[in-house]
């Protein structure tokens, strides 16, 4: 589990009710069932008209890798990687064969089998990329569908306040219940900018994250299969990899390495 997002967003909800309570408030008095129903079926709507119902159905997911899935290691994967090269240095490409089974990543076993098979190098290339150009259009259109729910759910606010604007003017006969109504209005607003700025946006921004990462991840993968199939030596495939980390990581894998 991402213990960051699990603490942004206890923070987050603990910064608005600190803000209800000590600016005199009530939580029970930021609760509106008409507002919420507006708000949370309304985007929802829209968002499924704009993307498959097939697609709006895997949103549970999105959301969970957000929360659940493992940094890329990439100092380790370059060490693996390195490991790998040395032993196709020592004892030929085809002995590759007998490590396969010790892999983690599956990326690294689908490009290594390729090499131990004699797939010409360019194809192994194109292949790899396009897993990795695939991976990438998943991602986005994960990402799209946080946005759109981001960009739908303040509108509907707004339109909820609205629609509680036109009832509270129906109603200008009697006075005192302007001030009831003009907050209930604006509860729909405060609804719709925090399912925006409090989840959709933040958990979008960790998906862009985390795709950044795996994509990183995924070319340093492809470098060094590439570089192992091509028979370079261990040292050169370790300073090629190196060059995709920041310099405080590359010491601590050129050290252990050493």
């Amino acid at each position: 589990m991402d213990i960051g997002t699990i603490i942004g967003v206890v923070l987050a909800v603990a910064a608005v009710i600190l803000g209800i309570v000590l600016g005199g408030g009530s939580i029970g008095a930021m609760i509106d069932v008409t507002s919420i129903l507006v708000v949370v079926c309304g985007t929802i709507g829209a968002t499924v008209i704009s993307f498959p119902l097939a697609r709006m159905l895997k949103i549970h997911t999105i959301v969970l890798k957000a929360l659940f899935t493992k940094p890329s290691n990439m100092p380790e994967t370059i060490k693996d990687l390195v490991r790998y090269a040395e032993v196709a240095r020592r004892e030929g490409i085809l002995s590759l064969e007998n490590v396969i089974a010790d892999m983690k990543d599956p990326f690294i076993v689908r490009g290594i089998k390729m090499a131990v098979d004699g797939t010409d190098p360019e194809l192994i290339r194109t292949i790899m990329e396009t897993e990795l150009e695939s991976l990438m259009d998943r991602h986005t259109n994960a990402k799209l569908i946080l946005d759109t729910i981001g960009k739908y759910a303040p509108a509907y606010g707004m339109i909820g306040t609205l629609m509680g604007l036109i009832f509270m003017l129906k109603n200008m006969d009697d006075p005192s219940t302007i001030g009831g109504g003009m907050a209930v209005a604006l509860i729909t607003t405060l609804y719709g900018a925090m399912i925006a700025n409090m989840f959709t946006g933040p958990i979008a921004e960790k998906l862009a994250a985390r795709d950044a990462e795996e994509v990183l991840a995924k070319t340093v993968i492809i470098a060094g299969v590439m570089a192992i199939q091509s028979g370079d030596n261990p040292r050169v495939v370790e300073n090629k990899l190196l060059t995709y980390l920041p310099p405080t990581e590359r010491a601590a894998v050129s050290s252990e390495a050493a």
